[in-house]
């Protein structure tokens, strides 16, 4: 159940995660004012993103996989490219990716104009979007 949820949720992350990246790019190349809708957007994210992060740590510990940590011990869990997108890279890189959501969140919250606001979330978000990609086990997402 937990699987699914986490599947399923990272539908919503990606869409909004995209359609922040696409307001504040547009934001700051067209010149726009930082309106309520903008900063709507850009909190969903963020809120989104964490529920994301705390039912894929749930997943993470109550998975069977996280057993083959005990079992095949560091080194194997690391030469085998599967188990480690599941125990390693998946969780690293997403952890990371969240924490840059946070932090372009924060940082754009100190500044006065908009477009320094917009500037900001542009940088983390689209950052944090590439990291997820990446690391999204697509043969068998959404599975």
């Amino acid at each position: 159940m937990i699987k699914i949820i986490h599947s399923y949720w990272a539908y919503l992350v990606l869409l909004v995660l995209l359609l922040a990246v696409f307001k504040s790019i547009t934001g700051y190349f067209g010149k726009k004012d930082y309106d309520a809708k903008a900063f709507r957007v850009s909190l969903f994210t963020l809120i989104v993103s964490h529920i994301q992060l705390l039912i894929g740590l749930l997943l993470y510990f109550t998975s069977e996989r996280f057993g083959l940590w005990s079992d095949l011990g560091v080194g194997e869990v690391m030469k085998n490219a599967s188990i480690r997108l599941y125990l390693v890279e998946h969780p690293t890189i997403n952890i990371l990716a969240v924490a840059l959501v946070t932090i372009g969140y924060s940082k754009h919250k100190k500044k006065l104009i908009s477009g320094p606001k917009y500037k900001t979330i542009a940088i983390f978000y689209t950052i944090a979007l590439i990291l997820i990609l990446s690391r999204i086990p697509w043969n068998v997402w959404p599975n």
